[in-house]
Parts: structure tokens; C-alpha cells; sequence
């Protein structure tokens, strides 16, 4: 790794955020829930009310910057990361409105708190969420979704940050949210900051037995003792990626310590040391398998960050 940041632009950094949330090559696997991946040159976990003028720094400045929320979709290289890495997990702050339905909450609250918020106020639509192991951030830059329901069901608005623009806040039904998409992924420079979600009033018990219901399903049907970043493959078109990397009889096929689930295939997971260029192969090699076996191409869920 290829250390960018200068003595001045650490010391100007230093100004913008308390000195406990600054970290010098700071390991990535311990922020990632695969596991994996090398150090950050720099690593932060600003408040909400320093990241704004934080961004405008490393703008102005030009500096590399990654934004992280709870790392469950991150497949980081063994060399790690230069320039700055910004975490949101100071980022969290959840309010709501029992009167209105709407849940407001900083980018890097988890799914599962907003969901156990939510479900204390009698607020229903947001049970599909529980058990997804990412921050607000990133559920809604990628339109997470499980078991029926997606962020673009609930969310309301959107309060971002634009390099160009500044703060600007964008409606649900502006996000352009698709499949595992949205304006965000699309415009990877925008910093999601916080977001609104609208849900209805429900029944405390029901909401209550829908969520065990669903974290039921997940214990029983995935991989949750071993590190993982959830689904390894986006759902191709008429064809679901665990039965056809299953039909390809790469259940148990590992790459040192990566391995393909025998649980469900369609986790790629750690059991325990496994590297990056260890599971790379393992990815790019189920991806030739299913290809050779079916003529299906999968494509990747999990993003691959400092290649």
C-alpha cells in the first residue's frame, strides 16, 4: 500500500476530529464482516457533527476517501487501503415519531437497531431488515432487501452529501432505487449522512412474531457462524445463485480457508484465515464453474475494494 497522506494533511485532520477517532493502519478485516483485508492508512469515526466539514477537507484536498458503514458487503485486499477511511459508526442516532410513522436515523445505525426501534413503537414495514447485517448507509446505496421487503419500500428521504453541491436531500422516489441500486451506487462520490423511513402502525405482537419469524429462517437456512459478506452473488434473472452454484457441485469447494458453503451456496465464507487473494479465487472460481455448468454468469454482490 502506497501511503499518500501528508504530515500537514494529518495535523489539519486532527483538528477536525477528536484525537479517539483517529487511527493510524488500522486493520480493515476488523471492520469488515468477511473478515478480510489489510490496513487503512488512515481511519475515522467522526460524529455527526463533524463530518460535514470533514468531507469538505478531503474534497478540497483531493484526498482519497472510502466511506464505510458496517462493512458487510466488502471484499478488502490483503494491502489494505490508501488514503482515508471514513466510518459512520459514530454516526448513530435514531428518533421516532410514533404519531407520523417516520424513523430518522444517521447513516451508520444498523439495520437491526432501527428494526428493534421501530418494531418498540409498533411500527411495521421494517421487519424484513432485521436480521441484514449493514448500517442505514449502506442498505439504502445498495437497496438492501430480504425476504420480500427493500429500503425502497420505506425510505422516505434521503439526506446526503455531494462534493459539488454540498448537503442535499433527495425523496425516496428520486433515489432511483432498482435491484441491489441506486443513485448512490451509481454516483459512488455521494456520502449518504441519514435518512428518513416511513412506516405504518402495526400490531406490537404480529411485528414481534415476524421478526422471529425471519431471524428463524436466517439461522436456519445460512452460515451465520462463519464470517461472511451475506449473499457473494447477485440473483440472476429467472435463476437464484445458490442452486446453480449448487447444481455445479461446488458445495464445500474451498480455496484455503474460503469455501463455498455447505449450508447454503450461495455464501462464500471465511472459517476462519482465510486471505483476500484466498477468496478471490474462490469467487472467480465459482463464477467459471457455474458458467462452464449452466452458461449462467454471476456477478458479484460483494464489492472488491483496493484492487
Amino acid at each position: 500500500m502506497k501511503q499518500v497522506i501528508t504530515e500537514a494533511q494529518l495535523n489539519e485532520i486532527k483538528n477536525l476530529v477528536r484525537s479517539d477517532e483517529i487511527f493510524l493502519m488500522e486493520p480493515m478485516k476488523k471492520h469488515t464482516t468477511m473478515r478480510i483485508g489489510g490496513p487503512a492508512e488512515v481511519f475515522l469515526k467522526p460524529r455527526s457533527v463533524e463530518i460535514e466539514k470533514l468531507l469538505d477537507y478531503l474534497t478540497q484536498e483531493g484526498i482519497k476517501t472510502f466511506i464505510l458503514g458496517n462493512g458487510s458487503d466488502l471484499l478488502v485486499t490483503d494491502e489494505g487501503l490508501s488514503g482515508v477511511v471514513v466510518s459512520t459508526r459514530s454516526m448513530n442516532s435514531v428518533n421516532v415519531n410514533e404519531g407520523t410513522g417516520v424513523v430518522t436515523a444517521d447513516a451508520g445505525v444498523s439495520l437491526g437497531k432501527i428494526a428493534n426501534a421501530a418494531k418498540n413503537a409498533a411500527l411495521k414495514g421494517f421487519e424484513f431488515a432485521a436480521g441484514i447485517p449493514g448500517s442505514l448507509g449502506g442498505g439504502v446505496f445498495m437497496n438492501a432487501g430480504a425476504y420480500g421487503g427493500e429500503m425502497k419500500h420505506v425510505v422516505k428521504s434521503v439526506k446526503y452529501y455531494d462534493p459539488e453541491n454540498g448537503v442535499q436531500t433527495v425523496s425516496g422516489d428520486e433515489a432511483d432505487f432498482g435491484y441491489r441500486h441506486s443513485i448512490f451506487s451509481e454516483n459512488p462520490s455521494y456520502v449518504i449522512l441519514s435518512a428518513e423511513l416511513q412506516l405504518e402502525k402495526g400490531d406490537y405482537d404480529e411485528i414481534v412474531a415476524l421478526q422471529q419469524d425471519l431471524m428463524n429462517r436466517r439461522i436456519e437456512k445460512q452460515p451465520l457462524e462463519y464470517a461472511s459478506a451475506g449473499s457473494t452473488f447477485k440473483r440472476p434473472e429467472g435463476y437464484f445463485a445458490g442452486k446453480l452454484i449448487q447444481d455445479a457441485g461446488l458445495m464445500g469447494y474451498h480455496v484455503g480457508d474460503a469455501e463455498v458453503s455447505t449450508k447454503h451456496a450461495g455464501f462464500c465464507i471465511n472459517k476462519g484465515n482465510a486471505t483476500y487473494a484466498d477468496m478471490k479465487a474462490l469467487i472467480d472460481h465459482v463464477i467459471e464453474t457455474v458458467k462452464a455448468d449452466s452458461g449462467v454468469t454471476l456477478t458479484p454482490e460483494v464489492r472488491i475494494i483496493g484492487e
